[in-house]
């Protein structure tokens, strides 16, 4: 089976480091905002607690500012901008996005599968944020956060 997927991963790889280059070299552009954006992420796929740690930064800062986290919303059966209020569904806004909510803790909730198109949204609100923790975001670049969380698997660390 890995030998069957092998072709497909190096065209993956590919694929990524034309983008990535791309952005390097300002073909594709980041965007900048007057406005803290954390971005928690990771190198592989699922299982590296990215949720309770975005829980965890929300928590830490909600004590002192006004936070809203942005997901794409893995999962949905809709498009575009939407904030999460605790009579979303799961099926409209995926099932993280409602963890946030049902966490009880004072957070603005959005999600948008175009980050900077969904960070503008929130910017626009009566409710403006102090801060924006972005979810699930590491390989997103048309953003550039100001600070990022990269997280690992325990058992496979990125060292």
């Amino acid at each position: 089976m890995r030998m069957l997927l092998l072709p497909f991963s190096w065209i993956y790889g590919m694929i990524i480091r034309v983008r990535n280059w791309a952005f390097d070299f300002g073909i594709l552009k980041s965007t900048s905002f007057d406005i803290p954006i954390i971005n928690i992420g990771n190198l592989s796929v699922g299982g590296t607690g990215k949720s309770p740690m975005t829980l965890y930064v929300a928590q830490l800062l909600s004590s002192k500012y006004k936070v809203a986290i942005l997901s794409r919303g893995y999962g949905r059966a809709t498009k575009g901008f939407l904030w999460v209020t605790s009579q979303s569904t799961a099926r409209e806004v995926g099932d993280e996005p409602l963890q946030y909510i049902y966490s009880g803790l004072p957070v603005m909730v959005a999600v948008c599968e175009k980050r900077v198109e969904g960070v503008n949204q929130i910017l626009t609100s009566e409710n403006k944020p102090d801060v924006i923790i972005l979810d699930d975001a590491f390989q997103h670049r048309y953003i550039k956060a100001g600070f990022t969380i990269l997280l690992s698997e325990v058992n496979q660390p990125l060292f």
